[in-house]
């Protein structure tokens, strides 16, 4: 049956990139729809802003293929490789790349000009490009007169001046300071869907990752670990490198126990003893199966708990015991402001639980630890 939904703007099909005898990408493949923001998101070194530029057209991938709007840029088969200037795209820099001897209207304009733009055209294409980004009260400054952030607004301007087709991103926040890079944060989401412009992010900020995306590719030493909506990422992580990265998690390893198993949930016995209740999330538990279970999901409290967990989700049947409520001691609790973090003595080893503002229970106290079941995931084997 045919498909009804669109075909993908951007198309990379197992994409490798090598440099000499070293494997630095791939191979990699993933698709960008219409309209999407997509987000690669991963540590330094992952291979992010390699397979960024190799879309741009900025570095020779070694095999596989890029399309982009249907049309091929790159395809070793068939001995393509479009040069950047040909791809209809548009990228913004971590240094902005601005010149600071222009003003910034001309900076704005300059791309415009170098693809012979009537005057007309530049004029109407540069002020309607400074208005998008609210910084047209300063196109007669020069560039070098402007904060971090007013610089960012008009590298992003130069970028969406000419309509491209893709807009580009590569770490176009990290230069800012944190409060200035939340707000940009949420200017950048606004302007991408007033445009409507398929864009491509590269980011290792989670918040950042998790706030602007449609969509997120979580990439390590070279490769994909997870594909999938903000949400699901950070709420059923595939592996742990996914569960550690998106967030902080607590990783919980046994052996399962299925004669415990009950109301759909998967059982399983830690090392230390403990039986932890979970969801499989359609996997296979493994040889050697292993619960996330992300430190802000537990909860601390003085007296034991009525229900089965951080939400009361799995009391059990009448005369059932709840599950997942452990008897713990604080051995250290550290305030973070907004958070405050206990390490907690758990079956012979140490649970991290967060939770907001101050914690009511204090170092070297008894406590009761608890964990919806819900919020247990199990990791693919691996």
């Amino acid at each position: 049956m045919p498909s009804n939904a669109p075909a993908a703007h951007i198309e990379v099909e197992d994409l490798e990139i090598h440099y000499g005898p070293v494997a630095a990408v791939g191979p990699v493949s993933f698709s960008v729809q219409p309209g999407q923001q997509l987000t690669l998101l991963g540590p330094s070194g992952c291979g992010k802003t390699t397979t960024l530029r190799a879309i741009a057209g900025l570095e020779r991938p070694s095999s596989g293929a890029i399309r982009i709007g249907g049309e091929t840029m790159y395809s070793s088969a068939r001995g393509i490789n479009l040069p950047a200037e040909r791809r209809g795209l548009s990228m913004v820099f971590q240094s902005y790349a601005i010149w600071p001897h222009m003003t910034v209207y001309d900076n704005v304009a300059y791309g415009l000009r170098v693809r012979r733009k009537s005057r007309a055209e530049v004029e109407e294409k540069v002020r309607r490009a400074l208005d998008l980004v609210q910084m047209g009260q300063y196109a007669d400054r020069h560039a070098s007169q402007l904060s971090g952030g007013q610089q960012q607004r008009v590298a992003l301007a130069r970028a969406c001046a000419f309509s491209p087709s893709v807009l580009l991103f590569d770490e176009p926040l990290s230069n800012l300071d944190a409060k200035l890079r939340g707000d940009m944060r949420i200017e950048l989401r606004e302007l991408q869907h007033r445009l409507g412009v398929t864009s491509l992010y590269v980011t290792h900020d989670l918040e950042e990752a998790l706030a602007m995306s449609d969509r997120i590719v979580v990439m390590r030493a070279g490769k994909i670990e997870q594909i999938g909506p903000p949400d699901e990422i950070y709420n059923y992580p595939r592996t742990a490198f996914v569960a550690d990265f998106v967030g902080s998690s607590n990783l919980i390893r046994g052996r399962l126990r299925p004669d415990l198993a009950r109301d759909g949930l998967i059982a399983l016995e830690s090392e230390g003893g403990h039986i932890v209740h979970g969801v499989a999330h359609g996997r296979p538990a493994g040889a050697e199966p292993v619960l996330s279970v992300r430190t802000v999901h537990l909860r601390l409290v003085t007296g034991r708990p009525d229900g089965g967990g951080a939400n009361g989700a799995a009391n059990g049947a009448a005369g059932e015991e709840p599950v997942n409520v452990w008897p713990v001691t604080v051995r250290r609790s550290v305030f973070l402001g907004d958070l405050t973090e206990l390490h907690v003595a758990w079956g012979g080893r140490e649970l991290v639980v967060r939770c907001s503002g101050r914690a009511d229970v204090g170092e070297g106290q008894p406590a009761f630890l608890s964990a919806d079941p819900r919020h247990c995931v199990l990791l693919e084997a691996a």
